[in-house]
């Protein structure tokens, strides 16, 4: 297990999604970092986990029991030919924010996907011009201190609490684009690489 003074990372369990879903369940009805407007059920949120545990990494923060944020990735577009690529989500307690749990999930989650041979990650961010108090741009600053940089922007493509908002892209490139190597699942990946896995 992976620790940083209290903290560890480890693979997110099905139970875990109640207590993931009151974290996320903040950013749908009080922000637009999720432009998801209604919190899914706690079965849908366990469906969710499972469906990306099948192939990508799905990690959570943890004090002891307290879990204090998540990160996975998932397809970037979903076509064969994109799978060398990746999304990136991530969502932490709104109450730990500015403790390096972030840079600790996303640092993670970046070997990972390097040892799942994927090459770009790509992240979806809601984006406004001047900042209210459903959104700001501290995603895009997060992402641009880990190396993300900005490669599309798609205005007010989303709406929520009757305001519009601009969608961005960032991108990171983390692998070399000259052999093109097989994509590995999560499943298969030597997780005490990174962390005692389950």
């Amino acid at each position: 297990m992976m620790k940083t003074n209290n903290m560890s990372i480890r693979t997110v369990r099905p139970e875990d999604a109640k207590n993931l879903l009151d974290i996320y369940a903040y950013y749908v009805e009080e922000t637009a970092i999720s432009f998801e407007t209604e919190v899914p059920s706690v079965e849908e949120f366990k469906i969710r986990i499972e469906e990306i545990l099948k192939s990508y990494p799905y990690i959570v923060a943890c004090d002891n029991d307290e879990l204090l944020g998540y990160a996975y990735l998932h397809p970037f577009v979903g076509r064969k030919a994109y799978e060398l690529s990746a999304e990136t989500t991530i969502y932490l307690n709104p109450v730990k924010k500015k403790m390096g749990i972030g840079k600790k999930l996303y640092s993670v989650l970046e070997d990972i996907a390097k040892a799942q041979n994927i090459t770009n990650l790509y992240s979806c961010i809601g984006y406004v011009d001047v900042e209210d108090e459903y959104l700001n741009n501290n995603s895009v600053e997060f992402h641009e201190h880990m190396g993300y940089r900005m490669v599309g922007k798609f205005e007010n493509c989303g709406h929520k609490f009757d305001r519009w908002y601009h969608m961005v892209w960032m991108e990171k490139i983390i692998g070399e684009h000259k052999e093109i190597h097989k994509f590995i699942s999560f499943k298969d990946i030597d997780k005490d690489r990174f962390y005692i896995g389950d």
